[in-house]
């Protein structure tokens, strides 16, 4: 049962973007899935990024990617037949493959090109009266680029979370991908909204890290989570064994941090629909 509410009728979904690469947006993606799944919610991770490494951090073994998210954005499967479990309880991913790489020239002149997913995702928000939703989250994990890919999950999306590295140039490149939002909202989904900004890689030894935090929440305000998420070797090395952070240690900072900031979007959604 969702934690947000009981009785939704179809599930939050939420794409996970940032042009630039290195940001922890793979990362913050398989461990929020994991955290949600952990309190509770039923979640799916759709990978959008031709290097397919949310699938590979979450297990799934390329020969066995047989149906992918390509068959889902080209109308050749649904989500649902698509979804492959993994380790963790309640979560399931539609992994990548190469394929995805030839996605934007395939469809390029089709005029409903930028609805591909969310044409798609409709398999897993129609829900009868009385049913229970499949999935109450699903996180859209974007290919570092504004690409048509991205495109196609800010469309379908209701809302997006932003990972920004503490970083020198984060706040240019978060520039650059509020105008593309704005761009998106006036054209294609106008629903779409700005669900909040995880800063992530903190280094509290790092002088400049702690000034761009402060710049990045002076610019953006309440849209910045609390939580921030710390460099922490452990979070480096769960991918190479085919796991979420939580599950390879779920004691460390970095899972920790994860665990809170999926309470934190919790806590943002319920105040949403409290209102």
């Amino acid at each position: 049962m969702s934690l947000l509410s009981p009785h939704r009728t179809e599930p939050r979904i939420l794409v996970i973007a940032n042009q630039k690469g290195g940001v922890g947006k793979t990362t913050t993606a398989i461990n929020l899935g994991t955290a949600l799944a952990a309190i509770g919610e039923r979640v799916v991770i759709v990978d959008l990024d031709p290097q397919g490494n949310a699938s590979t951090g979450l297990g799934i073994d390329r020969a066995a990617r047989a149906t992918s998210s390509y068959d889902v954005l080209m109308g050749n499967a649904d989500i649902a037949a698509a979804a492959q479990k993994t380790a963790v309880p309640q979560l399931s991913i539609v992994p990548s493959t190469l394929d995805l790489l030839g996605f934007e020239l395939e469809v390029a002149q089709r005029s409903d090109r930028a609805f591909r997913l969310k044409n798609a995702i409709a398999d897993v928000t129609r829900v009868e009266p009385g049913d229970e939703l499949a999935y109450s989250y699903v996180l859209l994990d974007c290919p570092p680029s504004l690409g048509l890919l991205t495109l196609n999950a800010m469309t379908a999306a209701q809302a997006i979370l932003v990972p920004l590295q503490c970083e020198f140039f984060a706040l240019e490149g978060l520039s650059q991908l509020l105008r593309t939002v704005e761009q998106v909202q006036r054209t294609l989904n106008p629903g779409l909204s700005i669900h909040g900004i995880v800063l992530t890689m903190y280094d509290s030894r790092n002088n400049l890290a702690g000034q761009v935090v402060a710049d990045v929440r002076a610019f953006m305000g309440d849209k910045v989570y609390n939580t921030i998420i710390p460099r922490n070797v452990r979070v480096s090395e769960a991918p190479s064994y085919g796991k979420p952070v939580l599950l390879y240690d779920y004691k460390c900072a970095g899972s920790q941090a994860y665990i809170r900031l999926a309470t934190e979007i919790i806590q943002r959604e319920q105040a949403l629909h409290a209102a």
